[in-house]
């Protein structure tokens, strides 16, 4: 019996347990109660697998190598160093501009679930030594759409960059402009794209590192504008959605369409490379950088 087999089995005799948690008299089974976060199914393989060897491999699935996604505190873990990371701007919170109905309640329910004040962290850092600004995004916050605190903070974190002659790594996840501030939001495209623009004029670094998953106006704006693209295995990288594309184009794209692969074969991403190295790849060309312009 495989994992899932288990699973299913274990669950179906905890539902037939009665309220008090005594077994039901014509189940005649012990009813055991799984936690509802000790297995993990990957949505790609569909394997079922326990969540503490999933978090051993970095959250990578043992069996397909699906990278699975981290939140915004488990990302600076893993790439920082030890204790060095400074967050920038951590308590900006974002208004309604335009009225959307439940915005400041929903946002508030957001923010006690998660722990996040919006759906990007930003800061100073080191990754093996090499001081560098560190930009998060996290999709439990709204599916890290951006808003006004997302393009702001990205924002103010290349102005310091810049200002203080320092390389930007910016781990992007995003569904795209956030629908709930109008006009406000697409506005952040051109600001974050400004900042970026002004930091690759003054000869800085800047890496941009695609998760799953980068969509929309995120990758229309600074997730397209990395010096070096690298993207993680098989994640998700486009702008419109496969069925408006292919309803525009009237044409079946092809079954790889938007994934990190199909973007490194055609132009788009320079590299992919898996969670285990990534600490290691980008320290190593901070290095490279910092050599040339030393």
């Amino acid at each position: 019996m495989g994992l899932e087999d288990l699973f299913n089995v274990v669950k179906t005799r905890f539902n037939a347990t009665t309220e008090d948690g005594k077994d039901d008299k014509d189940s005649g089974d012990t009813a055991v109660k799984v936690p509802d976060n000790m297995l993990f199914k990957c949505p790609r393989c569909l394997n079922v697998i326990m969540t503490d060897e999933l978090e051993k491999n970095l959250k990578v699935c043992p069996k397909c190598n699906y990278h699975s996604r981290l939140t915004a505190q488990e990302r600076i873990q893993l790439i920082a160093d030890k204790n060095s990371f400074s967050e920038f701007d951590a308590d900006m919170l974002s208004k309604n501009p335009i009225d959307f109905p439940d915005y400041e309640a929903k946002q508030q329910a957001l923010r006690s679930s998660t722990g996040l004040k919006d759906a990007v962290v930003t800061g100073e850092c080191t990754i093996r030594g090499e001081r560098c600004v560190l930009g998060v995004m996290d999709a439990r916050y709204m599916m890290a759409s951006m808003g006004s605190v997302v393009g702001e903070k990205i924002t103010r974190a290349f102005e310091f960059a810049t200002e203080n002659r320092l390389p930007v790594i910016m781990f992007t996840a995003s569904g795209g402009a956030r629908m709930q501030e109008g006009i406000v939001s697409l506005m952040q495209m051109a600001k974050t794209s400004g900042a970026v623009a002004r930091h690759s004029d003054a000869g800085l670094l800047y890496i941009t590192v695609l998760t799953d998953p980068t969509t929309g106006g995120v990758t229309a704006s600074f997730a397209s504008l990395g010096d070096i693209i690298i993207a993680e295995p098989k994640v998700l990288v486009g702008f419109a959605g496969r069925r408006v594309i292919e309803g525009t184009i009237k044409q079946r794209l092809p079954d790889d369409f938007q994934s990190a692969e199909f973007a490194l074969e055609h132009g788009f991403a320079d590299m992919i490379v898996e969670r285990k190295s990534m600490r290691r790849t980008i320290a190593h060309i901070l290095k490279l950088h910092k050599g040339v312009h030393a």
